[in-house]
């Protein structure tokens, strides 16, 4: 029996309680409470009594007071921020035993008083990442929705649509990424690197494991040389595996052409220097 049942149970209880003047049935009701709710005898007297806290509505009890405050949050966060997102176990061994917080309010990175960074130099790891719970959810969410800025090598390789290519010139290859994940895609796993020249139909591929620049051009490199004509211009998607440094520079060694296939209209005209 849960203590929101047994409080039901009780209240009903102590109806009848109260008006029994025998002392035999009262203490055959005690006898009968106590056996249900497992509750010392004298502290079932006291709950039945015509005032008692059976009376007491939840909403009416006093909080208490909160040690670790909404000032104490704000500086975790700022520390939290600078030291690049740890976790609560290994944020709360660099409060307690490193001068962390002295040299970030001497650098005025952070803004705190005496009190609270007393109290940062005591708090424990479960305490830091329940405090920071919500914060970490904000970030989350903020990271996912953010507009991706694409960086200035995307505004050096053009973008050609399908009715920009030569379909009657050989060598032009299109190409795309195949992943073999299944229904997950975390990890490592198997992926694809498809070549097909667009005035052909001629197709190659090569496997490759994971999705990293490196060995996106290694792979390129040996389905070229399967090809039976030398490759003239690559057409590619916005993915990363393809706009990379490796890749482009790798086209300018080479002297072959380099375009994408899929523009962004949100974000082809932003680039970072």
């Amino acid at each position: 029996m849960d203590m929101y049942s047994r409080n039901q149970y009780l209240k009903e209880l102590r109806s009848e309680y109260l008006k029994t003047k025998s002392k035999k049935e009262k203490g055959r009701l005690l006898d009968e409470a106590e056996k249900r709710t497992k509750l010392n005898r004298k502290y079932l007297i006291e709950k039945l009594k015509p005032r008692s806290n059976l009376d007491k509505d939840r909403t009416q009890r006093k909080r208490r007071k909160e040690y670790y405050d909404g000032y104490v949050k704000a500086a975790l966060v700022q520390i939290w921020r600078v030291l690049d997102y740890p976790c609560g176990q290994r944020l709360a061994p660099l409060l307690k035993n490193t001068d962390i917080i002295e040299r970030l309010r001497a650098l005025k990175e952070l803004n705190c008083s005496d009190e609270v960074s007393l109290k940062l130099k005591r708090i424990s790891f479960r305490t830091i990442d329940e405090k920071l719970k919500h914060q970490k959810e904000i970030e989350r969410i903020r990271k996912k929705y953010q507009k991706k800025v694409h960086p200035l090598l995307y505004q050096k390789i053009p973008v050609k649509l399908s009715n920009d290519w030569d379909r009657s010139q050989l060598g032009n290859i299109q190409k795309d990424l195949i992943e073999h994940c299944g229904q997950s895609a975390k990890g490592e796993y198997i992926n694809t690197i498809s070549n097909t020249d667009i005035a052909t139909g001629w197709w190659e591929g090569e496997a490759i494991m994971g999705r990293g620049q490196i060995p996106t051009c290694e792979g390129l490199e040996k389905v070229r040389k399967r090809f039976p004509f030398d490759w003239k211009e690559i057409h590619s998607d916005n993915g990363t595996e393809y706009i990379n440094a490796h890749l482009f520079k790798y086209t300018q060694r080479e002297g072959l052409g380099f375009s994408r296939s899929r523009p962004n209209k949100k974000n082809d005209n932003c680039f970072v220097e």
